[in-house]
């Protein structure tokens, strides 16, 4: 019951939060750069997130197959190439990809926080909702 409460708990949270940042990107409420149209800025932030969520999910992947032996890291055809690729030399692929891969997810963390900051002034009435 208590994990149900925090599951429900998660997902309100969560949509309200989408729903403040949706609005200030439809309403031009952030601080995007000028010149910029209000639906480039939600199709950026979708592409962003996506981009950060592949990094992570990447990251989880190979230090899970980095544990497996070379015959039971499976069959499909890019999968043995990105493992050959990734585990091939005197081990420096991986480290090295994982430097470049928190590189890629801070630049597109500072990115979203530009596009996705509220840029309203407070107390003066005009709130988001």
């Amino acid at each position: 019951s208590f994990f149900w409460f925090r599951v429900v708990l998660s997902a309100a949270v969560l949509c309200f939060s989408l729903a403040v940042t949706l609005e200030g990107l439809f309403t031009g409420n952030t601080t995007m750069w000028d010149g910029v149209p209000n639906a480039v800025a939600v199709i950026l932030f979708f592409l962003l997130m996506s981009v950060v969520g592949l990094l992570e999910g990447m990251q989880i992947a190979f230090f899970a197959v980095a544990k497996l032996k070379k015959s039971e890291r499976g069959r499909a055809p890019f999968a043995l190439k990105t493992c050959e690729l990734l585990f091939r030399g005197d081990g420096h692929n991986l480290p090295g990809f994982m430097i470049g891969r928190q590189l890629c997810v801070v630049s597109c963390f500072f990115i979203i926080a530009r596009v996705t900051s509220l840029n309203v002034e407070p107390g003066n009435g005009d709130n988001i909702f």
